[in-house]
């Protein structure tokens, strides 16, 4: 075979298919890996960059003078975001303590405000765990791959001294093919690796900013609400405002309507 020849014989899908049974299947679960890798990448640069848009923009409407009126406002247009369902989690208690008379009593204003604290806390904690699903995925491809990959180097050096031992030639045309396939095996190894390693550090960044903006958030709600206690404002006479809230929840029950009744409260 002339070096022309043997060229022609090292594509990738070449040694794909002259690879031994176990090297074909190590390169097929790292191709997959791959595949999977750069769907979670996909996956995460949007969503990060989505909900850091949206944090700014609750941000904001906390921002205006209305403030719970306007981030309630805000948030019924996006009732699948993460600090919305802290906010649904936040105005939830609120609404139960009113109902319960806790709200109206300044004797029991510091547990409501604990309870709020904790559960801002705890909403938080939820959501975060959501968020990094499939962190897991990218850690685990970036620290494994590469070694499923020298495997199939190994085995594939294996079976090309095999070659040499049977045939008793040392040529290129013996060496190269098997030599080449346990290249190839470490190159796939290498390829779902880098980006693996590469976006788990990039969204573990993103998941740590978004965290600060989603404690930030819920804080300066829990500071609002804290404020509504001190100024009295947590009364029997609000008016019809259970209804309301009521008639949200009918109309979609995913909303962050819970805080409905604050925010009508605090404008």
């Amino acid at each position: 075979m002339t070096t022309a020849q043997l060229v022609q014989h090292l594509s990738p899908w070449d040694l794909f298919v002259q690879a031994d049974a176990i090297v074909k299947a190590i390169m097929i679960v790292l191709a997959l890996a791959s595949l999977l890798t750069w769907a979670v990448i996909a996956d995460k640069l949007i969503r990060f960059r989505e909900l850091r848009a949206r944090a700014r923009r609750w941000s904001a409407a906390l921002d205006t003078p209305e403030r719970l009126r306007a981030l309630a406002d805000a948030l019924r247009t996006q009732p699948a975001d993460p600090f919305a369902r802290i906010y649904a989690a936040l105005g939830s208690e609120w609404d139960d303590s009113q109902r319960r008379g806790l709200a109206r009593s300044p004797a029991t204003f510091d547990s409501l405000k604990e309870r709020l604290a904790r559960i801002g806390q705890i909403a938080i904690g939820a959501e975060l765990d959501t968020l990094q699903r499939g962190l897991q995925l990218l850690a685990t491809v970036g620290a494994v791959a590469p070694f499923v990959g020298l495997f199939g180097t190994v085995w594939g050096i294996i079976n090309s001294f095999q070659g040499i031992a049977a045939t008793n030639n040392t040529s290129l045309s013996v060496v190269a093919p098997g030599i080449s396939e346990a290249l190839f095996a470490t190159a796939l190894g290498l390829v779902a690796a880098i980006p693996a390693v590469v976006a788990y550090n990039r969204a573990s960044g993103d998941l740590g900013r978004y965290a600060n903006q989603l404690g930030a958030l819920t804080g300066r709600v829990e500071v609002e609400l804290s404020r509504l206690l001190d100024a009295g404002e947590a009364r029997p006479d609000a008016g019809g405002d259970a209804q309301r809230v009521d008639d949200a929840r009918r109309h979609d029950a995913r909303a962050p309507v819970a805080g409905a009744q604050v925010a009508t409260s605090g404008a």
